[in-house]
């Protein structure tokens, strides 16, 4: 299949790229005919988005605070209804927590101040935007995962879809349908964290040379239905409890229409513990008296995970290559200082299609041609706020208080700090061994008890993600040495994995003194945080059959 442009991944960048590249060709040859401009007609391109999830926003949990300046700016001159936004934010508020008590602080920090901003489920969001594409005639295919670049040397001239219908061992079954291969001048990633195919290409292409390494944080969130009448649009940041001073991250409640709440916790995967479990830490926080007033007499409809890159500026890669530009998480467009990255990647993807209409303009797709998206990011007010947090979340890595020191003063200083850049270490290779952690005192497994109406295990949150894989198909989650982690991880580590995944994909059975793990890949949720976080980096993440992994509702 030919098309003129491939977009990967159906977030806010890859649509907000399609549509703002049809209409560039629709004002270039509007303005031909009126006799405006001079130059030769564009021939109406073939742009096509494909996306992994069963329908478009079947991968895009609810629950996000959306600066709305950048959305506006995209749909200027298209006729659309309004974005479907649940509510403006009419209240925030920053609380630090004990393990009893909550305290409101006096000052939310600048930060964290939303005026101007709504509160938006994103896979709402998303499906607008999808339908916007739609109707300017832009083809979106959902249930198609881009499993493979296309290379010719080292330019990318597309992507192959992946295959349909093999077996558990990669046998055709009687469905067999061979994945297509994509054939575009350009190829646009727009995956979210850790794209399957933006690393690959980061890593055949070089594009991460001299910056440092990608954070990540993961988080988890759930939304419930509670009753009363619950004013949508109030907005709540929690440091504390029942996070220590060692970790960065903090929880969130978010109010929707429709009595809808959504709470989750956000937690740095740099941290030193291996027992970390961010899904205990979120059924924790429901168990602070606060939180749990909030959620008396409700009930939780929906559950899912994401990893967040929170490296910022440092940690970008270069955004293009031959035939290829990186949009979006993809390529890291997130201020982790504000918590907010949907504006960002929705510049990312117009500044991505304006390089794209200049390719087409000069009929030129390689990297010289595409490495107008860079100039203009670097030129941008995208690059102007992610400057002014380049070392934010970098210097929670040495604590945080100290942390909380190095932001206070880098906000007075513009983003600099005592130390610019500010040095890290990637998040796996902080985590400590057992021994490290604990010294000689016998390691005790954490537990919790589930009530299983305000706090839930794994598996029956699980259930509320609406999860699902085809069962006799290849697992997309390797495992590069099953040795390392049946016999090494389990005297050196514990198996992390087994508690980092929030999603009881990995389970430990256990043999002796060592054990055996078992890869339970069709409770996969997508996060990513297993690639990102096993301290032997041995896991790969690769796309599963399309229409696979979770549906969560667009509520």
């Amino acid at each position: 299949m030919e098309v003129d442009v491939l977009l990967v991944g159906a977030g806010p960048a890859s649509l907000a790229a399609a549509l703002h590249l049809k209409k560039l060709f629709n004002r270039h040859n509007r303005l031909l005919e009126s006799g405006e401009a001079s130059g030769r007609r564009l021939e109406d391109p073939v742009i096509l988005v494909v996306e992994k999830g069963k329908e478009v926003g079947a991968h895009a949990l609810s629950g996000a605070v959306v600066d709305p300046q950048a959305i506006e700016e995209l749909i200027e001159g298209i006729e659309a209804e309004a974005p479907p936004y649940e509510s403006p934010v009419i209240e925030d508020a920053l609380y630090i927590l004990t393990k009893r008590q909550a305290y409101r602080s006096s000052i939310t920090p600048p930060p964290l101040r939303n005026h101007g901003c709504y509160v938006a489920s994103l896979g709402k969001l998303v499906s607008w935007l999808a339908g916007l594409c739609e109707a300017q005639g832009i083809d979106v295919f959902p249930e198609f995962p881009a499993a493979e670049l296309l290379w010719e040397g080292n330019v990318v001239r597309g992507a192959r879809m992946g295959d349909k219908g093999r077996d558990h061992e990669g046998a055709p079954k009687s469905n067999y349908e061979p994945g297509i291969e994509v054939f575009a001048k350009a190829t646009v990633l727009g995956e979210g964290p850790r794209g399957t195919l933006s690393e690959t290409a980061v890593r055949r292409l070089g594009l991460a040379e001299g910056r440092q390494p990608q954070l990540y944080a993961v988080g988890v969130k759930e939304i419930w239905q509670v009753p009363g009448d619950l004013e949508p649009g109030v907005v709540y940041h929690t440091m504390g409890f029942p996070l220590g001073t060692e970790e960065f991250g903090g929880g969130f409640i978010y109010s929707m229409q429709d009595n809808l709440l959504d709470i989750g916790m956000v937690v740095g995967l740099d941290h030193e513990d291996p027992q970390m479990d961010c899904h205990r830490l979120l059924q924790q926080f429901k168990t602070h008296p606060w939180v749990r007033e909030m959620l008396e007499g409700g009930k939780p409809v929906s559950y899912g995970a994401k990893a967040i890159p929170e490296g910022g500026y440092y940690a970008m890669p270069r955004l293009y290559a031959d035939g290829l530009l990186i949009v979006g998480d993809s390529a890291g467009f997130l201020n982790s200082q504000r918590l907010k990255g949907i504006h960002l990647a929705v510049r990312s993807g117009m500044m991505a299609a304006e390089a794209i209409f200049d390719a087409f303009l000069k009929d030129e797709f390689s990297a010289s041609t595409l490495q107008g998206y860079q100039d203009r990011f670097e030129a941008s007010e995208a690059r102007r706020e992610l400057w002014r947090v380049r070392n934010f979340r970098q210097s929670f890595q040495s604590g945080f208080w100290r942390g909380m020191f190095h932001a206070g003063l880098q906000y007075v200083t513009g983003g600099r700090g005592l130390k610019d850049p500010f040095p890290i270490r990637p998040g796996h290779a902080r985590m400590r061994s057992l021994r490290e952690r604990f010294g000689d005192v016998p390691v005790r497994e954490p537990r919790m008890k589930f009530d299983g109406k305000l706090t839930l295990d794994k598996l029956s949150a699980l259930y509320l993600s609406d999860t699902a894989h085809e069962e006799d198909q290849p697992a997309h989650l390797k495992v590069l040495d099953p040795d390392i982690c049946d016999n090494r991880c389990t005297i050196e580590y514990g198996n992390p994995c087994q508690y980092f995944c929030p999603a009881n994909v990995y389970e430990i059975l256990r043999e002796k003194s060592a054990g055996k793990l078992q890869v339970n890949f069709s409770n996969c949720v997508h996060c990513k945080t297993c690639e990102i976080m096993d301290p032997y980096q041995i896991i790969r993440w690769t796309t599963p059959e399309g229409g696979g992994g979770p549906n969560w509702k667009l509520m």
